[in-house]
């Protein structure tokens, strides 16, 4: 996870190390504006990867999660073909429901309730879906409407960029088990919580989503967790790292996501522990998991 915060001549740089260090996936927040760093630098999520897809070549790229807060489909369906066009099919898109905070009120736009943001989650991938996959398509829904939207040339991938979709509700977990190609969570970080209390939660979802698939009658898709809602940084040793990924391939989990360590709070950490994790554990990590 590499945050949108920096200009492009120190941006780059992180994004092609990325690919470099050998990663699956390299990723960045689709926000306006995010929790305590919203009084400094931020820019585009799709700006942004538009810009790494042009230093890079094999690593996959993604938003980690793209927002119904201040998208509507079918425009995001534009730049999502654009995106995949430009990576050259390694676009993946990570979408959650959008929550509270800068991205919801800086619109203007009246507060949700929980069962409003979900049904607004519900609607936004199924019409993002459609767009996708369909030319010249139509929905007349609650929140997203289109009208003979065309979609040409489409998506590189077919018959799309994968969806990877966010959830921890009951309602949208079910959701993201029959409609995703792959599941995030952030493990519903507290305030207070400690390392073996976050874990904790993170097996009890992991449980719940086995279920989910099984009632959706799906076995298997990617399972991502994001590493750094943990009070532990994962990248604060080599250690925490291998501690982190041993858990959770224990619990499921296909892939992992770790901040690129900044300079301050959040993620503060040195960039010699990535660096000693990319040459001494991803290989070893990545070996494994292909013959699992």
């Amino acid at each position: 996870m590499i945050l949108p915060e920096d200009r492009w001549w120190a941006a780059e740089p992180k994004w092609r190390a990325a690919e470099e260090y050998g990663f699956d996936h390299a990723w960045t927040y689709d926000h306006l504006g995010w929790r305590s760093l919203v009084d400094g630098p931020w820019f585009g999520a799709v700006p942004t990867l538009a810009a790494a897809a042009m230093v890079t070549s094999t690593i996959r790229l993604g938003t980690f999660v793209a927002s119904p807060n201040f998208r509507h489909p079918v425009p995001f369906a534009r730049e999502v073909i654009t995106l995949d066009d430009l990576a050259d099919g390694r676009l993946v898109l990570g979408v959650g429901a959008g929550g509270q905070g800068y991205d919801a009120s800086v619109l203007g736009g009246p507060e949700l309730s929980p069962a409003q943001r979900a049904d607004r989650y519900i609607e936004f991938v199924e019409t993002l879906d459609g767009l996708l996959r369909t030319d010249n398509f139509d929905r007349s829904g609650t929140y997203y409407s289109a009208k003979g939207a065309r979609n040409l040339p489409g998506c590189v991938q077919k018959p799309r960029s994968p969806l990877l979709l966010a959830a921890d509700g009951p309602r949208t977990m079910a959701f993201a088990a029959r409609a995703g190609d792959g599941w995030i969570t952030t493990g519903r970080p507290e305030d207070g919580q400690t390392q073996d209390e976050w874990w904790s939660r993170v097996r009890e979802l992991s449980g719940r989503f086995d279920d989910a698939l099984a009632k959706a009658g799906r076995e298997r898709v990617v399972r991502c967790l994001s590493l750094d809602s943990a009070p532990v940084f994962s990248l604060s040793s080599t250690e925490a790292f291998a501690d982190a990924v041993g858990h959770a391939g224990e619990l499921g989990f296909t892939d992992v996501v770790v901040h690129w360590p900044r300079s301050g709070t959040p993620y503060q950490g040195r960039e010699s522990v990535l660096e000693e994790v990319a040459a001494d554990l991803l290989p070893a990590i990545q070996g494994r998991d292909q013959t699992t």
